[in-house]
């Protein structure tokens, strides 16, 4: 049986982006570098600010689409329960290809309206 994982990415104005894979760090390098045409691309979301590890891909996808069901504040409040600044939990995973500009905010996360 393959593992699956699920997760959630955010743009820099707190766009939310719940994907199903069963290579998270393939995935999210094509996120971050922009490789799938789609909403992903469109609407710049490159940051990891979530994951959970599953032992069956089918786990994963159960979990994927109960998740999508939910409203936005019931996945915000799962997303600050482990990361609560939104940090990009990828930040660190890839070689950037230039140097990106340093972020002088303390928290990631976005301002909500």
């Amino acid at each position: 049986m393959r593992s699956g994982y699920v997760y959630i990415m955010t743009n820099a104005s707190g766009t939310l982006y719940i994907g199903v894979t069963s290579d998270i760090e393939r995935r999210i390098y094509e996120h971050k570098m922009k490789l799938i045409p789609g909403f992903t691309q469109r609407y710049k979301i490159t940051r990891l600010i979530y994951v959970e590890e599953f032992g069956d891909i089918r786990d994963a996808i159960a979990r994927e689409k109960q998740l999508k069901s939910w409203n936005r504040s019931l996945k915000i409040a799962l997303i600050e329960k482990s990361n609560p600044e939104w940090q990009d939990l990828a930040a660190n995973w890839f070689k950037p290809r230039h140097k990106e500009p340093q972020d002088t905010q303390k928290s990631q996360r976005p301002q909500q309206p």
